[in-house]
């Protein structure tokens, strides 16, 4: 319950500072929440097999966030950026689908 509350307040006052993201960041900010959606996704499904350590998620979460973020970093700065984008989201992608399936299978039973 507390999460929920965390984030209900997160979103209100997101909404009412209205945040700006600098424009060196802003490449980056796709990734981190794909990469963070990623470790929501795992850790829901942790969850659901009986095996969720909060320690493991957050250790996911940030490790997740700080890989993807340098490694699109270093495609920048090696003018592959677009490509190693791209290959980041696609891999995270297959990651949260795969993780969105086993807690389809642990709900729905199917």
């Amino acid at each position: 319950m507390i999460a929920v509350i965390g984030l209900a307040v997160g979103v209100i006052v997101g909404i009412l500072v209205q945040p700006t993201v600098p424009v060196q960041v802003q490449p980056y900010l796709p990734i981190a929440v794909v990469a963070a959606l990623d470790a929501l996704f795992g850790g829901l499904r942790a969850h659901l097999d009986g095996v969720f350590d909060d320690r493991v998620f957050v250790v996911s979460f940030l490790s997740n966030v700080l890989v993807a973020g340098v490694i699109v970093f270093l495609g920048d700065q090696l003018g592959v950026g677009a490509q190693l984008t791209t290959a980041v989201v696609v891999v995270l992608g297959i990651r949260i689908f795969s993780n969105a399936a086993s807690i389809r299978r642990h709900i729905f039973k199917a």
